[in-house]
């Protein structure tokens, strides 16, 4: 079982959209809303819930779908992340897998089209 401590260390690695996916998740499993029933149950738990005012600034990069072009996109993977030749064949042929992680909007925009020139499938998280 494991401790409450490392609940919380592996909720803080979680992206705010990640965050809202298990708000809502716990909320449909208990059905519960964390806004309105935090302070009911327990009036020092802080509802897990995503501020609208707060903007996302680093995003990830899934390789979704590879194409029939295999070795293109192999080829435009090691252009984007500096992997070598068996490192980036193994992400394609893992896919859907992150190509890049906690980068910025317009960055994660240049990956999604670089891939998608090659016709694999990129998606920004």
């Amino acid at each position: 079982m494991m401790s409450v401590e490392s609940i919380i260390a592996e909720i803080e690695k979680l992206n705010v959209l990640e965050l809202v996916e298990l708000t809502k998740a716990l909320q449909g499993m208990w059905g519960v809303n964390a806004a309105t029933e935090a302070h009911s149950v327990v009036p020092t738990a802080a509802p897990v819930v995503a501020r609208p005012d707060e903007e996302q600034t680093e995003f990830d990069v899934i390789l979704t779908e590879v194409g029939v072009e295999r070795i293109k996109v192999i080829t435009v993977v090691r252009e984007l992340t500096g992997l070598g030749m068996k490192e980036a064949r193994d992400l394609v042929d893992a896919a859907p897998s992150p190509i890049k992680e906690a980068i910025s909007k317009e960055e994660a925009d240049m990956f999604v089209g670089r891939l998608t020139e090659v016709g694999a499938t990129g998606q920004i998280k």
